[in-house]
């Protein structure tokens, strides 16, 4: 009778989904099983990805290359270590920018410094350098199985375990699998259109020669000139991140290219292929580009006043004073984050030379700068978006480091952890939570935190002075007007800012909502109640806020049930998490630091291989007393 582990079952994994989430949790698997964990005992871990194995759906390596990043190289890494002088494998291996610079050594490859953003297509492809290196350091008794296709169900079986229907690409040809261990990090999802969504796709129906697109990723829009021809008038609601991708798309995609005059000014040369584009947003403010990066990648920020201890301090007194340690945002939270802003704003001011203290830093000011503003036409905007379009630019090339401006709002991307300490998991009371989080300051936050290199700002100015774009206004309003069978395009503080378009693209990234998302999966999942809605329930009122995100437990992100069971052996990671974590869109690690990227992916890893070395101990215990 053996007592070896060889005497149980291989051990099988499902991951579902392979973009940078899926990835890292496969870097650790391989990591931990190299370093000797579940010795003995055969592993077969499938990966699946219905785009692109390797690097996913947003990150595919077919895309064009205008798409970019909106991270230095130098601060992106899939590896849990740093190089140790040997090959690249899983726990040690370069950054993005030292994979670029050996690439540009060896390969003739462009080079990037690590200050420099690389293409959404150059990062698919270093995920897939990743992939390939993972692979070639596995030890003999573990594989791989590669699966380019479509999960649409996961259920469980009856010995333990799950059961997946994969219909591989491009053929539909279901495919079953059977696994003990499944992960889902699925990334963005496709949402089904909401009322405004259904009310455009009706108005095309009605209106032949129109067209509208809902929010997705720019590289899997329909913006072809069949779609949008050139000389058309093209509305975009949006002006983040999105809505660069799409600009693009639309002139350096038809043929245009920029060009710098000798007095250093970038001009825009048209291709004749380009639509007129019209946007506007909420704050009629383009997201401002991210300063110029002076940090080093291991660079941290060290909270003086927004603190873990400080959290957790404010939590103790709400209990004391109330019952319950649920946080409220605008009293427990962010007078504690905006002197972490002031306090860098001010140091950063000192240093350059100033002898008298800066003006401080009104977050609504810089994300609003034109409200309770009227305007006598949209040349008058025009002007006024381009004198605060150039003021920011100027702020920009300051720096993170040493501009005071870009180093305090850096700071709203460093603290990102200690925010998440006092608001996943039911931190704040849900009215708190949604309105005072979730409506009020996510939308400030990530238009003052998460912007384009300066670059892209910079080409926007240039298309606005060249007349190819157009920005409508504040409170921007889009409408489709049933009489002319266009849409509308307006704003109420600009006067004569009307304009027409056959065109409307959504140029917002959908937010993760568990009952409008399309994927088979979920709707499946869903319907047999294996996962459920993450519901935010106030622990002295009894109010709940529904928040469409997917439920789970802290790490290792155990899936729960509809009816509270929690699934030992399904995970879920990232994207679909949001609401009941924050922030989970991040798609990399950085060098040199133990980031929450890597610990999350680590959690799910440990948690993987020691249940199952468990399992397995009880079985030979089971064998023996047999």
């Amino acid at each position: 009778m053996t007592t070896d582990a060889t005497a149980t079952e291989p051990l099988s994994i499902a991951l579902v989904g392979s973009g940078p989430r899926g990835l890292s949790v496969l870097e650790r698997l391989a990591a931990r099983l190299n370093d000797g964990e579940l010795s003995g005992r055969q592993v077969r871990i499938h990966v699946i990805d219905a785009v692109e194995v390797g690097s996913g759906r947003v990150w595919r390596t077919d895309q064009d290359d205008w798409f970019t990043m909106n991270t230095v190289v130098g601060q992106v890494t899939m590896y849990s270590g740093d190089p140790d002088g040997g090959p690249a494998r899983p726990g040690a291996g370069p950054s993005l920018g030292q994979w670029i610079a050996e690439r540009a050594r060896t390969h003739g490859e462009p080079l990037l410094g690590p200050d420099d953003y690389a293409s959404r297509q150059r990062y698919g492809q270093y995920q897939q350098a990743v992939y390939r290196s993972i692979l070639a350091s596995l030890p003999e008794r573990v594989e791989v199985v590669e699966l380019n296709g479509r999960v649409e169900h996961v259920v469980p079986r009856g010995a333990g375990g799950y059961v997946l229907r994969v219909d591989l690409a491009p053929y539909d040809l279901p495919y079953l699998i059977e696994a003990d261990k499944v992960l889902l990090a699925t990334g963005h999802p496709t949402n089904q259109p909401d009322e405004f969504e259904q009310r455009m796709l009706a108005f095309t129906e009605r209106h032949p020669g129109t067209a509208y697109l809902c929010g997705d990723s720019a590289a899997d829009m329909r913006l072809d000139k069949d779609t949008i021809a050139p000389g058309a008038t093209v509305a975009i609601r949006g002006l983040g991140l999105s809505f660069y991708d799409v600009m693009l798309s639309l002139t350096v995609g038809r043929g245009g290219t920029f060009d710098t005059d000798r007095d250093g000014t970038l001009r825009y040369l048209a291709s004749g292929l380009e639509p007129k584009i019209v946007t506007g947003s909420r704050s009629g403010l383009p997201i401002p580009a991210r300063g110029r990066n002076q940090k080093n990648p291991d660079h941290t920020h060290t909270p003086v006043f927004l603190t873990k201890q400080a959290v957790a301090e404010a939590r103790a007194r709400r209990l004391a004073e109330t019952g319950s340690g649920q946080l409220v945002f605008n009293e427990d939270v962010l007078p504690l984050l905006m002197r972490e802003v002031e306090h860098v704003h001010q140091e950063v001011h000192r240093r350059s030379g100033a002898t008298t203290p800066a003006e401080p830093i009104d977050l609504q000011k810089l994300a609003r700068p034109f409200q309770g503003e009227l305007f006598a036409d949209s040349r008058e905007f025009e002007a006024r978006l381009l004198e605060v379009m150039r003021a920011d630019l100027a702020a920009a090339d300051q720096g993170n480091a040493e501009g005071p401006l870009k180093a305090a709002l850096d700071v709203l991307r460093d603290i990102r952890n200690v925010v998440r300490e006092a608001v996943d998991f039911g931190g704040l009371r849900p009215d708190s939570y949604a309105r005072e989080f979730q409506r009020d300051f996510l939308p400030v936050n990530s238009l003052l935190s998460a912007g384009p290199p300066i670059a892209r700002v910079e080409q926007l100015v240039a298309l606005i002075e060249a007349g190819v774009v157009e920005v409508a206004g504040p409170a921007t309003d889009f409408a489709a007007d049933e009489e002319s069978g266009t849409f509308r395009i307006s704003s109420p503080q600009v006067n004569g800012s009307e304009r027409t378009a056959t065109a409307l693209i959504d140029a917002r990234i959908p937010t993760p909502d568990l009952y409008r998302d399309s994927a088979p999966l979920t709707r499946s999942l869903l319907t047999d109640g294996t996962i459920s809605e993450y519901r935010h329930a106030d622990e002295l009122t009894g109010e709940i806020f529904y928040t469409g995100g997917l439920n789970v437990t802290q790490a290792p992100f155990h899936l729960i049930a509809a009816d509270g069971t929690v699934h030992p052996d399904l995970y879920a990671l990232g994207i679909p998490t949001e609401h009941t974590r924050w922030f989970t869109q991040v798609g990399s690690g950085k060098p040199g630091l133990n980031t929450l990227f890597r610990q999350d992916a680590d959690a799910i890893a440990s948690d993987m291989l020691s249940t199952a070395a468990r399992a397995g101990l009880q079985y030979l215990t089971s064998v023996a007393a047999r």
